[in-house]
């Protein structure tokens, strides 16, 4: 048995510019760190000759197939198509956290696969192959309306500054935070959930087809990742940090109208107005978490003025994709 886990993660700044539709011609980057939210996937052997099925897969629903094709499931069967492996194996697959909440957990399970797979075969994979291996994937196979950053993550791990220049040269730039500075950041960080749920593809079609009529927009995200990293490493203002984000937040809303919608945009005035700095949904947009920069003494009074909602504590810096049990 292989179990493998991958992690999901927090984007600060720069989504958007890691779609190679825009970095092919203008170069992109992001300001990304790996958290402490997995995507698990198990691979087993089993004697198919027993049963009248060759492969079994399960998430939501279980699927006994006799061939790979049959998969109703899109990123098992293609990545199984991709590996060759069309007989004698069972996949499970669990998340720390729902899909379609603005963590990259579709990538994260991608990453996950895939190394299970690789492991399973006896194979090592560096991380970066993985990262593109998963890219092309959802992008090419698929034909997901993706970006490059949520794969990349969940492969590499870490805090980084990612830099796209091709699907498959993307250049990982570490951020060496002190323990203590990347505490003090987490302890600012208040990230809340909205409980709406959706595709990003679906959100992420709508903002690629206006890339050309935002290119202004796009170069001001990109630039916000080095003036974003240099506040962290340079042991910048946490409320210059916050403010960025709030920028960020208002860049990002005006690539697309659907980004945001009445009750996000109530919440995060609710946030700004219990004593956040700033801060930005997270993802693609339209749902999934919202993530806040405030002081610590204002945390007290962002947990009453959301009491009814989910807010979730996490770790920065997190492992990438590991194989964390073989036998």
């Amino acid at each position: 048995m292989i179990i493998s886990r991958a992690p999901l993660r927090v984007s600060f700044f720069g989504g958007g510019t890691d779609f190679p539709e825009y970095f092919r011609h203008h170069g992109g980057a992001v300001l990304a760190t790996a958290i402490d939210k997995y995507s698990f996937v198990t691979a087993s052997r089993f004697q198919s000759d027993l049963f009248d099925y060759g492969i079994r897969v399960s998430y939501r629903k279980n699927e006994s197939v006799e061939h790979f094709a049959q998969i109703e499931h899109p990123v098992f069967r293609e990545c199984l198509r991709l590996l060759k492996l069309d007989k004698d194996i069972e996949l499970h697959t669990v998340a720390d956290l729902p899909a379609f909440t603005g963590l990259g957990s579709s990538s994260a399970f991608t990453v996950s696969l895939l190394h299970a797979l690789h492991a399973y075969k006896g194979d090592y994979v560096r991380p970066l192959e993985l990262a593109y291996e998963a890219i092309h994937i959802e992008r090419n196979i698929l034909g997901e309306n993706v970006g490059c950053q949520d794969q990349t993550t969940a492969a590499v791990g870490g805090f980084n500054v990612l830099e796209f220049r091709d699907e498959t040269d993307i250049r990982v730039h570490r951020l060496n935070l002190r323990p203590e500075r990347r505490a003090e950041l987490q302890a600012h960080l208040f990230v809340l959930y909205t409980g709406i749920k959706r595709r990003a593809s679906d959100m992420e079609a709508k903002k690629v087809a206006g890339f050309t009529l935002k290119l202004d927009v796009l170069r001001r995200m990109r630039a916000m990742v080095d003036d974003g990293r240099d506040q962290l490493v340079d042991g910048g203002s946490f409320e210059r940090f916050g403010h960025l984000l709030h920028e960020a937040w208002l860049a990002k809303r005006s690539l697309e109208a659907s980004v945001s919608n009445d009750q996000i945009d109530s919440l995060y005035r609710a946030g700004l107005a219990a004593g956040a700095w700033g801060g930005k949904l997270l993802g693609a947009g339209g749902g999934g978490f919202i993530l806040f920069l405030a002081p610590p003494e204002t945390h007290g009074r962002l947990r009453q003025t959301f009491a009814r909602d989910f807010a979730m504590s996490l770790q920065l810096d997190g492992p990438g994709s590991q194989i964390v049990f073989a036998s």
